[in-house]
């Protein structure tokens, strides 16, 4: 079965753990785009701070990547 991921600010994605997703703490770029490059093969879906997708840039949309959801601003 594939997981879900979330990547962000613990405020914002802290509580999607609470629903079986996998979740990752980035508070600044370098810390987004390690937990990018450390998600297992397995993750299908990532969601994603507004502030998180903005430091993944196009890295979010390269063939292979999970789908991405963003939460509004």
């Amino acid at each position: 079965m594939a997981g879900v991921a979330a990547i962000g600010t613990e405020d914002l994605v802290a509580g999607f753990g609470l629903a079986g997703a996998r979740v990752r703490l980035a508070d600044d770029p370098a810390s987004v785009l390690d937990a990018w490059h450390a998600l297992p093969t397995d993750v299908a879906v990532v969601v994603l701070t507004p502030a998180a997708a903005d430091a993944l840039g196009e890295q979010r949309t390269v063939p292979g990547a999970p789908l991405t959801v963003v939460l509004p601003r």
